[in-house]
């Protein structure tokens, strides 16, 4: 059993040896030692109490240690922690796949579980490109995407991310050249701009012959500049992909799970993909699970191909304390009045940071959902603002020049105000910002 006392000899062996997201190890970034983590509160081994703003990076929707999350990892584990996948199966994997395709949209039947966000977009990738070999045109090996996009780290993931402005551009040389457009215009209820639409029928034109499918982040683009933008610009880009012979990749690992206000983020829309991505809520934020899901002739197709099999197979596949946790946490979420929790963060989003948008620091604030950004024009200092956002009680994670949280669905109105207040009081810091 770990004890959470740590010693200061403890901190230096974590700065010198143990490499954080994201942090230079010649020049690392500081850590808080965490205690335990209850509801919405991060509770440090000082005794801080913080306010969670980042649900971890999206996926603690329900809070900290909920009992009925808990309650399902320890009957699993009384029964088996994990069992190969291959030729065999159990409940729990059923069971979650039952619901998946209950919730998901209708034509999204076959379901392939994988281990974290990034691994399901290369699920993803793969199924695309071996969809068009086993139809006899593997010419059809290329991805296309918008710009400003985010999908993991792995590298065919990495391949589709922002080829510039993006954190892997370093990899370019490496990674397999995939096929870029302009990035929508922002607005959610914009109508479909000309330009995004003549972007779109050009690239099509120019580049459908090699390009097994199109991938995106729906509404909201993630770590790539959390971009809002028109389900019009989904509605073109279907359309297209019907057209010229094209599947369309949704990318819904951070916008699942109700994060947009709606349980996912193309039902903002009248189309859905023919694979979908998903993560990070999955699983309430309690362990490593991700999911592929696509639709019957996806999975037909490739099973009839050459290879007659699916050409992926993780070692903890399914793994069945996964499993259960997130058939736990769907339940729980379905259980819930969620839609209601995230219209009442949106409005108090929209009260509390809009406003912000006459400082002079601030480029643009933008709300939808559970979700709130404030862009500056100048690069965070994230080592002072971190430093600053702990005196507030609340714990903020930006990045870039984004100031941006994703709060538990359960955070109460005064929390809330609580994370909105420090992010307006970090404004006038001139030590905030590079």
């Amino acid at each position: 059993m770990f004890e959470n006392t740590l010693e200061k000899a403890d901190l230096v062996f974590d700065q010198q040896h143990i490499w954080h997201p994201y942090t230079s190890m010649a020049n690392p970034l500081p850590v808080f030692p965490v205690a335990s983590a209850k509801g919405v509160y991060i509770h440090l081994e000082d005794g801080t109490a913080l306010i969670d703003g980042m649900s971890s990076w999206w996926c603690a929707i329900h809070g900290y240690n909920h009992p009925r999350l808990n309650e399902a990892i320890q009957r699993q584990v009384q029964q088996m922690s994990h069992i190969m996948f291959g030729g065999l199966t159990h409940t729990p994997a059923i069971e979650l796949c039952r619901k998946l395709v209950e919730i998901t949209p209708e034509s999204l039947q076959k379901v392939f579980l994988c281990d974290s966000g990034s691994v399901s977009v290369e699920v993803a990738i793969k199924m695309a490109i071996q969809y068009w070999h086993a139809k006899g045109t593997p010419e059809k090996s290329k991805l296309m995407t918008v710009r400003k996009g985010y999908h993991g780290d792995t590298f065919g993931a990495m391949s589709v991310c922002d080829p510039v402005n993006g954190m892997h551009q370093i990899f370019n040389k490496v990674l397999a050249p995939q096929i870029f457009i302009d990035e929508p215009t922002p607005g959610f209820a914009q109508p479909l701009q000309a330009q995004d639409a003549a972007n779109l029928e050009t690239a099509f034109e120019e580049n459908h012959q090699q390009v097994a499918a199109f991938i995106l982040e729906p509404i909201v683009q993630g770590a790539g500049g959390m971009r809002i933008y028109s389900p019009a610009f989904l509605e073109k880009l279907s359309a297209l992909c019907t057209q010229y012979g094209v599947l369309l990749i949704f990318d819904e690992i951070a916008t699942g799970f109700g994060r947009t206000g709606k349980m996912f983020a193309t039902e903002h829309t009248a189309i859905t993909p023919d694979i979908l991505c998903i993560g990070k809520a999955l699983t309430g934020g309690m362990m490593t699970l991700a999911a592929t899901l696509c639709t019957e002739d996806v999975a037909l197709t490739i099973s009839q191909g050459e290879a007659g099999v699916f050409m992926h197979g993780p070692t903890f596949m399914a793994n069945p304390l996964a499993c259960s946790v997130a058939l736990a946490s769907i339940r729980l979420l379905q259980d819930s009045n969620w839609q209601a929790l995230v219209q009442n963060i949106e409005t108090q989003l929209k009260e509390k940071l809009q406003p912000l948008q006459m400082h002079p620091r601030v480029k643009e604030v933008r709300v939808m959902g559970a979700i709130g950004v404030v862009e500056c024009y100048h690069t965070v200092n994230v080592a002072a603002i971190q430093r600053f956002f702990i005196r507030q009680g609340v714990w903020i994670r930006p990045f870039r020049n984004l100031i941006y949280i994703m709060p538990p669905f359960i955070i109460q109105p005064d929390e809330l105000h609580t994370v909105c207040q420090a992010i307006g009081a970090s404004l006038y810091n001139e030590g905030h910002f590079d």
